[in-house]
């Protein structure tokens, strides 16, 4: 099961973030470049860097040129992140190039890159959200409400990871198909921000 795997992957990677827990930490990815955990492994890698740098930033004490630096870090991470989600699109339409889609066949709202993106932020969720539902210092009371929302985490995952393989196999089987956008971002690129092509007049 291709999103039991993904999770374990993930898993794997947010753990041994927290080893250091240092959003400057290089990466050691322990799986090989020809494997898709490699794939795996590096999304939530940078996800999981990108979340602690939405921490950061939030810091009421922040300095702000240094909220500037990392608001640039930010944009940057998150390009990465979806150059990410299409290099693992590109590895299932490889997979599925054989695959002749059957008269009638739907296109999905999703594709399963993106569909694994929101598990790999909704195991981060997890991880974060068992921290706080098991923290000793914290009340009882928010200890409770934590459990409350990790149990709905868990049961999201299940779902999650049912539509992931239901959709894997609606594509193997010819009923729906993949359909890839590039996602065109606009905000990095100084051709297309009025702002950053504007400064270069």
């Amino acid at each position: 099961m291709f999103s039991k795997l993904a999770y374990s992957v993930f898993e794997q990677s947010i753990k041994d973030y927290h080893q250091f827990d240092n959003v400057d930490q290089p990466i050691n990815n322990p799986y090989p470049k020809d494997k898709f955990e490699h794939l795996l492994y590096l999304k939530n890698w940078i996800d999981t860097v990108q979340w602690h740098f939405e921490d950061i930033i939030r810091d009421p004490q922040i300095d702000p040129v240094a909220a500037l630096t990392l608001k640039r870090r930010i944009d940057a991470s998150n390009q990465e992140r979806t150059d990410m989600v299409e290099y693992i699109d590109s590895y299932f339409l490889q997979k599925y190039s054989n695959i002749q889609a059957k008269d009638g066949a739907k296109i999905n709202s999703e594709s399963p890159a993106w569909a694994f993106d929101r598990l790999s932020i909704l195991a981060l969720k997890i991880y974060h959200m068992h921290e706080e539902a098991t923290r000793p210092e914290a009340s009882q009371e928010h200890r409770d409400k934590c459990q409350e929302k990790l149990n709905i985490l868990l049961e999201q995952r299940t779902d999650l990871s049912t539509a992931i393989e239901e959709l894997l196999t609606d594509i193997e089987n010819g009923d729906k198909f993949m359909k890839v956008y590039k996602q065109m971002k606009m905000y990095n690129d100084d051709e297309l921000n009025p702002v950053l092509y504007q400064n270069k007049k």
